[in-house]
């Protein structure tokens, strides 16, 4: 993992507040990141991040700058995500908790179960590398997908860091060990079943929708062509954008459908033109769009979900929808339209 520098080390062990403060903020974003991936909630990551670096300035004085900063403070924030998910269960989405959608019943109320959040594309761009912090770690776009996240919930959660330290991070079976206070060969098994797992979680075609880069400009105009169809109410060119396996789910409720027909049978019951408007924007390093229902009482529209796609093919493959107005401010959307 290399070392600090000693001037560095010294001055953060001699409680050199600025230097300490200057540090940390340059790797906020990498850690908030980091701790995203490991417990699915983006207040629980910024609560972490905190946590972490306060725990860090407490602990200042066992900094020997054997490792870098950058790894001692990823050390400490690994643990505080290990200690809360002691305390609670996993994050989910519909699937992982209820079987597929009756499109012909009312739709279910909100149940409380510990949802995944989506992360906004916005606050992955300071953590990617540039010429003024070459140790910025650039966020590979396959590590953080919206299938990627929900199928690392399934592994316990130091079988998570694991496979977090070692397949994201790049991080040494060594380094891991000593920041999980293992073996060696523990690592190494529990990275081999971590992998066992994920393959079985994730998409069957993975490897053929993982983006390798900013979104082609077919699938703008997909995205494009998506919010249209809503807006106008017309299911019918929606269904041509959607793929007949689209899986489609809506957190808050305990609610998804396997397939397109039975997404559009249950959709068709509501369309209705103009009653939504759309905005482009970006989640997990996938197209996303930003609804805001019409309200009712008076003119303009409110913010009611965001909707994640899954492009396979020039088509939408699955379609993750969260009812989370809350969220809209995180994703720099406005409060109306």
């Amino acid at each position: 993992m290399g070392a600090e520098s000693p001037t560095v080390a010294a001055a953060i062990r001699a409680g050199d507040e600025a230097a300490f403060v200057a540090l940390a903020e340059r790797y906020r974003r990498q850690l908030h990141v980091h701790c995203y991936r490991m417990v699915g909630s983006l207040e629980e990551a910024e609560d972490l991040v905190q946590e972490s670096i306060l725990r860090a300035w407490r602990r200042r004085t066992s900094f020997e700058g054997r490792s870098t900063f950058r790894g001692w403070l990823y050390r400490i924030a690994t643990n505080a995500c290990l200690d809360l998910l002691d305390r609670r269960p996993r994050r989910v989405l519909a699937p992982d908790v209820v079987p597929a959608s009756d499109p012909l019943l009312d739709l279910p109320p909100p149940a409380d179960f510990p949802w995944l959040d989506p992360y906004p594309d916005r606050l992955l761009e300071p953590a990617a590398s540039s010429d003024e912090e070459p140790e910025a770690v650039v966020v590979r776009k396959e590590t953080i997908e919206l299938a990627f996240m929900a199928a690392i919930q399934h592994l316990p959660p130091r079988r998570r860091a694991v496979l977090i330290l070692r397949d994201v991070l790049s991080w040494s079976a060594k380094d891991t060990a000593a920041v999980l206070g293992v073996t060696v060969a523990s690592v190494n098994s529990s990275l081999q079943r971590a992998r066992a797992t994920l393959k079985a979680k994730l998409p069957p075609r993975r490897l053929d929708w993982a983006p390798s880069g900013e979104p082609s400009s077919t699938e703008r105009a997909l995205l494009q062509r998506y919010m249209h169809a809503h807006e106008e109410g017309d299911m019918d060119s929606l269904a041509r954008l959607l793929r007949e396996d689209a899986r489609v789910s809506a957190t808050p409720l305990p609610l998804w459908f396997d397939g397109r027909e039975a997404f559009l049978a249950s959709a068709r019951r509501s369309a209705a033109a103009r009653r939504f408007r759309f905005l482009a924007t970006r989640a997990n390093c996938q197209l996303a769009a930003g609804s805001y229902v019409r309200d009712s009482a008076g003119p303009g529209h409110l913010p009611f979900a965001i909707d994640v796609l899954r492009i396979e093919a020039g088509r939408v493959a699955e379609i993750t929808t969260f009812l989370r107005p809350d969220l809209f401010a995180v994703f720099g959307l406005p409060p109306r339209l």
